[in-house]
């Protein structure tokens, strides 16, 4: 039942299979992957910690069960990105406003296909893919295991314990609210949730602790002992990669707007890497940084991201902020400190004018430098719901400019221009 973080990659996986793209580095896969629960937490806009508390509720049912530390672990993991589906902002409202919503099961079945095929997570495919069909829907089907389903339908239960919670959270009447949302739960008994698993949730909600570790300093204290307790996972940039590409596909899934261009990104900026005789281990970091760039524009809202018009000067500082919002998740990450400055500096300018840190040149690595290029390059050249993909002599043009004026490193437009059609091809992996 639980995870199993030593799964080699699956042969038909389409990623890098050179020697050094095999090669493990210092980083512990499951701690990226705890870090990169927080993006899909940062679709709550104000909310950020629903995933952490379906995880947290999820584990501590799993105990009253009398279920082992791996079944345990992996209910907890599963909380966490059980909606791996999820990066508009209008779906995560529906979710955890409504207790059962009509649309719901479309995040499932995406959060499924991003899953199943990477290998550490592929037993939470089909948990994800039913984690909001009802009981009296699920049991029984052959082509369902009571395994999965059980884990299912926990999930379930636990995320709509969350969705009636959650305009409580603020207050601190939660523990005000809990005998109400105890018995909502218990009446879906033999409907929405197999009857052990209510009367589990309910053995282990009759405590006030039960409810308390859903607080800020109780989920961080709960994210540190499951750290401490799993077992170290030392991560092979093949696996980073394919990890990060899945994250850039929910984070280009948010707009229509976006679709690849976190691909686009990372291929392109690798492409100029390597052009600029980068070495090839940090070609291979820059394009796991250009993949997850762009991770803190989840917590953007749909209709600043969408807006047709000029935004307003609260919609620009709040695009303004993604950058920072990638930061705080990536630096946290062991291993991970060149990434998360390279990714989340994409908007500084040489002379200080960028945001969010105001860095001036000499603080901007040559790889820093590429990728604020390639994200530029790379947006201007994509074909958009409201226009075409410029050209390449339009896209040079535009490089220059911003070059002449300081915004950009002339020295990255050069390499760029040497190979336009390249580095085009580079830039939308769709066309090419």
């Amino acid at each position: 039942m639980h995870t199993e973080w030593s799964h080699p990659i699956p042969a038909r996986m389409t990623v890098n299979t050179s020697p050094i793209a095999a090669s493990y580095i210092d980083v512990d896969l499951r701690q990226v992957i705890y870090a990169l629960s927080d993006a899909l937490d940062l679709v709550g806009i104000d909310d950020v910690a629903h995933g952490k508390r379906v995880g947290i509720m999820a584990a501590a049912c799993a105990r009253v069960m009398g279920l082992d530390r791996g079944d345990t672990t992996f209910l907890f993991d599963l909380g966490l990105l059980h909606d791996i589906g999820v990066s508009s902002t209008r779906t995560h409202n529906h979710l955890v406003s409504e207790f059962d919503w009509q649309m719901s099961q479309e995040h499932c079945n995406v959060g499924c296909e991003l899953l199943r095929d990477f290998g550490p997570l592929a037993a939470m495919a089909e948990p994800v893919h039913y984690h909001h069909t009802h009981w009296q829907d699920l049991q029984g089907r052959a082509d369902v295991s009571r395994q999965v389903a059980e884990q299912a339908n926990l999930i379930f239960l636990v995320d709509r314990v969350d969705a009636l919670t959650a305009p409580y959270y603020s207050s601190g009447n939660v523990l005000m609210q809990a005998p109400a949302i105890r018995q909502k739960i218990r009446d879906s008994a033999g409907t929405f949730f197999a009857p052990e698993l209510v009367e589990a949730f309910l053995q282990a909600s009759a405590a006030e602790a039960f409810w308390l570790r859903l607080e800020p300093r109780g989920i961080q204290s709960a994210l540190e002992d499951m750290l401490a307790q799993g077992q170290p996972c030392r991560a092979s940039l093949a696996q980073l990669k394919q990890l990060a590409g899945i994250f850039s596909r929910i984070v280009d899934a948010k707009s229509p707007f976006t679709a690849e261009h976190s691909l686009g990104v990372a291929r392109l900026a690798r492409h100029l890497a390597e052009a600029m005789g980068v070495p090839q281990a940090n070609c291979e970091r820059l394009e796991i940084a250009g993949l997850l760039h762009d991770l803190g524009k989840l917590r953007v809202p749909d209709e600043v991201l969408d807006k047709p018009g000029q935004l307003d000067e609260r919609e620009r500082k709040m695009i303004n902020a993604h950058s920072f919002e990638t930061y705080q998740i990536l630096h946290r990450i062991r291993g991970f400190e060149e990434i998360a400055a390279w990714a989340s500096y994409h908007h500084e300018e040489p002379d200080g004018s960028g945001y969010p840190f105001h860095l001036t040149v000499d603080a901007m690595s040559r790889e820093a430098r590429i990728l604020r290029v390639a994200d530029i390059f790379q947006a201007m050249a994509q074909d958009r719901p409201y226009r075409a993909g410029l050209s390449a002599d339009a896209v040079l043009q535009f490089l220059q400019e911003l070059a002449h004026q300081g915004r950009i490193d002339a020295e990255v437009v050069a390499v760029a221009a040497r190979d336009m059609a390249a580095a085009m091809r580079a830039a939308r992996p769709a066309a090419a």
